[in-house]
């Protein structure tokens, strides 16, 4: 039996010491049910101009379609990991696809922009469990030496649904009316249901612990907080009335859920897992990572479509690269033995030195065409397979293995936070320095080229956002850095630490 940090009793680990005999045929259901949430989320994107022509949406309530679901989740990812622990994550992934499939109906058949927001609201609920549960199963079905490849595996799905959702998407908008990009989620969730009911296996945490409904009220109001301020500041600016409240009220509510995590017997979040340098620095690298590359690749799409000139899908075509050169290192098999060979530490270093070098790549080089910006794309495709499920591996691997859902909550999270720190920070600086260089006043590129009174002054708007696209980018490229000499560095120390501790047992 082992124990906490606290010194409480953990329990057996239930990860099963020979790995399920079907595991890797469970972890192809997952990845299902986990794909159908990632390809809903950046299908939406490419609807745009379909509901804002077919439902009459204003660009608030587009905003709010896209809002609704990002502020469920990831206010409730931290609940849902601990729920599954304590109900059966096996109970909770079938939920979450019941949920999402549910979500996707009403979200297909919606007469109205409300009815669309309420139903993507829904979704966001089932999102949060299938995102907490599909990686804390990974944990319990594979055996410790096997967890490193799946998470991999884990994590190129993620990336394939960044690649297939906008084609996905163009195709369904090209032949169907806007509501079938939902409604083609249902097949796919009835097919989950049955494949999870009839071969994932249960788990829980054996201990049984009290829920911790206190706990899950804060950290959902507390997250949702913090994420709508970061979601309204670019929109209605930093200092603005809205934003500050919401940030006020998500820093005053997730301290108290610190100081109530710290106190009670059974906290949904054991805060002593931040004492681990192993779950620290990946922490850190996961943020800083998620910050960079959430960023970094929206202002991406951006550059494809108003500098470049290509169109929705064309874009989506032109970053698929990325998310291929991931699907190929860790289906392979080759980022998991890349690892093995080089240890977590360096893993993690080398493969976001790689990202931050095809950032800065994307950001000296995308002005001249797109092969420069394909050679940055292959670089974060290749540091991103290597950095991201040893980041991933590093965050669960830090927690006991009953704990696995908080644990997926957790990583979850961090990224959800990262990825939209990023988008509003880097957006941010683009915004700035964009604003700064041009002659008109506009809030965005395609508003400033069409206020344009010549050919030459377009010219200069364009190289203006330019020019911010890459001072973004090199902020972006500069996070990146950071976060992995700060994760390689903590994540060795703790190593050693480990080591140490070994040698005088």
């Amino acid at each position: 039996m082992t124990t906490s940090p606290q010194g409480r009793p953990q329990g057996r680990p239930q990860g099963r010491p020979e790995g399920h005999p079907q595991r890797w045929l469970i972890l192809g259901v997952i990845c299902l049910a986990q794909l159908t949430v990632l390809l809903d989320n950046t299908v939406l994107n490419v609807a745009i101009p379909s509901l804002t022509r077919e439902l009459g949406a204003a660009t608030s309530d587009i905003q709010w379609m896209i809002n609704a679901y990002s502020l469920v989740q990831s206010g409730l990812l931290l609940t849902a990991g601990s729920a599954a622990d304590r109900y059966g994550r096996k109970k909770m992934l079938v939920a979450g696809l019941a949920l999402f499939g549910t979500g996707s109906l009403v979200a297909g058949l919606a007469g109205s922009t409300g009815q669309l927001i309420a139903a993507r609201a829904g979704m966001g609920v089932g999102g949060a469990l299938l995102m907490t549960t599909t990686l804390a199963v990974a944990m319990q079905i594979f055996t410790p030496e096997e967890r490193p490849r799946a998470i991999g595996v884990w994590a190129a799905v993620n990336s394939l649904g960044f690649a297939v959702g906008p084609l996905l998407g163009g195709f369904m908008l090209n032949h169907f009316w806007w509501g079938a990009i939902f409604l083609i989620n249902l097949p796919v969730a009835a097919l989950g249901l049955v494949a999870v009911a009839a071969l994932v296996p249960e788990s829980k945490n054996p201990r049984g612990d009290r829920p911790d409904l206190f706990g899950a009220l804060l950290s959902t109001i507390g997250m949702s907080s913090l994420v709508f301020a970061i979601i309204s500041g670019p929109s209605h600016g930093w200092t603005s009335g809205r934003v500050l409240l919401s940030a006020a009220v998500a820093l005053v509510v997730l301290c108290l859920f610190a100081y109530w995590e710290s106190r009670i017997p059974y906290p949904m979040l054991d805060l002593h897992f931040f004492s681990n340098r192993r779950f620290t620095g990946a922490v850190a690298g996961a943020v800083l990572i998620a910050f960079g590359m959430g960023g970094s690749l929206f202002l991406l799409t951006q550059h494809l479509q108003f500098v470049l000139g290509y169109g929705p899908l064309e874009a989506g075509l032109r970053t698929a690269p990325l998310a291929l050169t991931i699907v190929a290192f860790n289906f392979t098999g080759l980022s998991a033995r890349w690892t093995a060979k080089l240890g977590t530490p360096v893993a993690i270093g080398l493969g976001m030195v790689l990202m931050s070098a095809g950032l800065v790549a994307i950001a000296t080089l995308a002005d001249q065409g797109y092969p420069g910006t394909l050679l940055g794309l292959l670089l974060i495709g290749a540091g991103g397979a290597v950095a991201s499920p040893a980041m991933a591996h590093a965050i669960m691997s830090a927690i006991p293995v009953e704990k696995a859902g908080s644990g997926a909550g957790v990583n979850g999270t961090v990224a959800e936070f990262g990825s939209g720190l990023g988008v509003a920070v880097l957006g941010a600086v683009l915004n700035s320095r964009f604003a700064a260089g041009i002659s008109v006043a506009a809030s965005s590129l395609p508003a400033a080229l069409a206020a344009a009174g010549s050919a030459r002054e377009k010219g200069r708007i364009s190289d203006a956002f330019s020019a911010g696209l890459e001072t973004s980018l090199l902020v972006g490229a500069l996070a990146v850095l950071l976060g992995g000499l700060l994760a390689a560095a903590l994540l060795r120390r703790a190593e050693r630490a480990d080591s140490q501790m070994a040698v005088a047992r």
